[in-house]
């Protein structure tokens, strides 16, 4: 396929990268490729960022039929663009594609094609310490059609925003807070997609959790609801008398790439790596007993998210003192060393545009 390019009339004034804040400014471009039976996936072109266009019954409105990914783009010290993983991303959004019965893009092509659309924009990459450039690839249904099935019609689109720090805390400690009364996700669902409907269910549970004084929501699972899944939009670990714990997958649980990154480098580094169940309960136990070292969350996003405090009912739970524990600290450091150059890209995730 031929990849077309529409250039825009006037280009945005570019913003100071130590203003950035968090997915609110959009670079002058975007990426967009349409899906119908006959055709396959076709026109893939690079156009001026603006609106799409939908007709108010697009299925996508209506039935949630679409899925998204998040990755970055970071500049390093000697001005270089380069990606993390970025072929993990594509492979993950095919995956959750099939789930939602969505056609599957050609993975090698869509690098490609975010390549040559972040090679249009590399003067939006920021390079202010803890900057990116936010990457959103996304496939929505576009049938206009009230009944309910899989669409015909797609749409592929990928967008860019420059970014500072996800979180105004910067990499400190947050408190996290348990919901007893509500579920992300459950097994057999669609919690192992990256899909629209798992970040609106999270949405009730997170406004409850700042009503509390809570950053973040840890959900448990959504049968016996004892079982710890994720914290907020990230996976969690847990270092338990010095072994690096995380919930297995089970269907329910987003398969994140920053929490793969974080196991092989512990398995790396000679430290003790467990996926399995791990119930609230255990944790408050082995809190009880001094052998809870450290809670972090993982994700593109905020790469690595101390915790510091966890509440359960009336059970407040402090961890590592409130501090960032060493270990949280040296995947954070090592991660983003590699993200941004500093050093050696040891099993081959860093792709350079």
């Amino acid at each position: 396929m031929k990849l077309t390019l529409t250039k825009a009339d006037k280009l945005k004034t570019k913003p100071d990268d130590s203003k950035l804040s968090f997915g609110t400014i959009f670079t002058d471009y975007m990426f967009n490729m349409d899906y119908n039976p006959q055709d396959g996936w076709h026109n893939p072109r690079i156009e001026p960022y603006a609106s799409i266009d939908m007709d108010p019954a697009t299925m996508v409105l209506h039935y949630g039929q679409g899925v998204f990914e998040g990755l970055k783009a970071y500049r390093t010290e000697t001005g270089a663009v380069q990606l993390f993983r970025p072929r993990d991303n594509f492979k993950r959004l095919n995956n959750s594609s099939r789930r939602l019965c969505i056609p599957e893009i050609d993975e090698a092509l869509a690098l490609d094609f975010l390549k040559q659309l972040l090679t249009i924009e590399k003067d939006w990459v920021p390079s202010a310490p803890g900057t990116s450039l936010y990457i959103r690839p996304t496939i929505i249904a576009t049938d206009p059609f009230l009944g309910v099935r899989a669409s015909h019609t797609y749409r592929f689109f990928i967008i860019l925003s420059p970014v500072g720090a996800y979180y105004a805390e910067g990499f400190n400690p947050v408190k996290i807070w348990v919901t007893r009364h509500y579920v992300r996700a459950v097994r057999g669902g669609v919690g192992e997609a990256k899909t629209l409907g798992n970040y609106a269910a999270s949405l009730y549970a997170a406004e409850q959790a700042h009503k509390h004084g809570y950053t973040q929501v840890l959900w448990l699972d959504g049968i016996e609801q004892e079982y710890i899944e994720e914290v907020g939009a990230m996976n969690i670990f847990f270092v338990i008398n010095g072994e690096l714990i995380t919930p297995m997958l089970n269907g329910s649980i987003l398969p994140g790439i920053t929490r793969d990154s974080v196991m092989g480098l512990a398995k790396m580094w000679g430290i003790k790596v467990s996926e399995r169940k791990i119930g609230i309960s255990e944790v408050i136990d082995v809190h009880a007993s001094g052998k809870l070292d450290e809670i972090f969350g993982s994700g593109t996003a905020a790469v690595i998210s101390p915790v510091g405090e966890i509440k359960y009912g009336d059970t407040v739970l402090a961890v590592s003192d409130g501090k960032v524990g060493p270990m949280a600290n040296r995947f954070y450091k090592e991660l983003t060393d590699i993200q941004y150059g500093k050093t050696k890209d040891p099993t081959g995730w860093i792709e350079p545009i």
